[in-house]
């Protein structure tokens, strides 16, 4: 099924200040639904990049359309309806003095009736596991839990598409499948993910589609299992795969496809290898 573009990115450049380019024409779509990947090296423009999908930086050269709107004529704040931002720190997000107050301000400050507000407060609650630390600080929480409660609070706000920027920094691989699991769940319903990380494994066994980044412009654009066959390109770009792939292509020669993404994808290809000897 082909889903429409939701967001559109054309010949666009991005300088800070007056000397420093971090974008150099960048053209993408996204369709929705889509589970994107952007990865890249620190100062490759990753985020530069995604902070222009909810209205957090404009263009200074081409634009970008949400839905076919230039976000050039639209705020943050009427943006944020339909493009949810996570923080890679989600202690720049949280400020309320319970976990229940910060995941009902994004609805209240839409302007929706109390109702309403308790309504996805609670569903929020829920989804995430929060119930328990409803009348806590966010402040006193852990770091998994801070991450959760700052996902949960853009949840509220029910956007269609989430940008998240490092979510899983500062996780153990527990609290990542965790969360990421939950992530899972929104893209099963129809949301568009797109997920700014360092971290391969996420990539290779979450994201269909990755985008690399190298000094401000798109290196490759692809599938996930055809990026991570560039293995010139990735190189360049300082991307270094799982070591579950640099294994399948050590395999290769034995007979084991070359581009296995996760250990459950080698091991299936072992299996069936060892099934075919007489």
């Amino acid at each position: 099924m082909t889903h429409p573009p939701c967001i559109q990115v054309e010949n666009l450049h991005y300088t800070y200040g007056d000397e420093v380019p971090a974008l150099r024409g960048i053209d993408l779509t996204i369709a929705d639904n889509d589970f994107v990947a952007i990865i890249g090296q620190n100062g490759s423009g990753k985020t530069t990049l995604v902070k222009h999908f909810n209205g957090l930086l404009k263009p200074t050269r081409g634009r970008v359309l949400i839905d076919g709107v230039d976000t050039a004529h639209r705020s943050v704040s009427e943006l944020a309806h339909t493009v949810g931002y996570v923080f890679q720190n989600p202690d720049y997000q949280l400020f309320c003095a319970t976990t229940r107050e910060e995941l009902s301000f994004g609805p209240r400050n839409l302007g929706l009736d109390e109702a309403e507000v308790r309504a996805r407060t609670e569903e929020a609650l829920t989804y995430f596991g929060l119930q328990a630390f409803a009348e806590a600080p966010p402040a006193i929480l852990g770091y998994g839990l801070r991450r959760l409660v700052s996902v949960a609070a853009v949840y509220t706000l029910r956007p269609r598409i989430f940008v998240l920027d490092e979510p899983t920094a500062g996780l153990d691989w527990r609290a990542t499948l965790g969360l990421m699991a939950l992530v899972g769940r929104l893209h099963e319903v129809g949301h568009t993910i797109l997920l700014v990380t360092h971290d391969m494994r996420l990539v290779a066994g979450f994201c269909r589609r990755s985008l690399v980044l190298h000094e401000g412009r798109v290196l490759l654009d692809g599938p996930t299992r055809q990026v991570f066959g560039q293995a010139d390109l990735l190189q360049q770009a300082q991307i270094e795969l799982p070591q579950v792939c640099v294994l399948a292509r050590q395999l290769s020669s034995q007979g084991i496809p070359g581009d296995c993404l996760t250990v459950g994808d080698l091991a299936g290809s072992l299996a069936r290898r060892l099934g075919e000897r007489p």
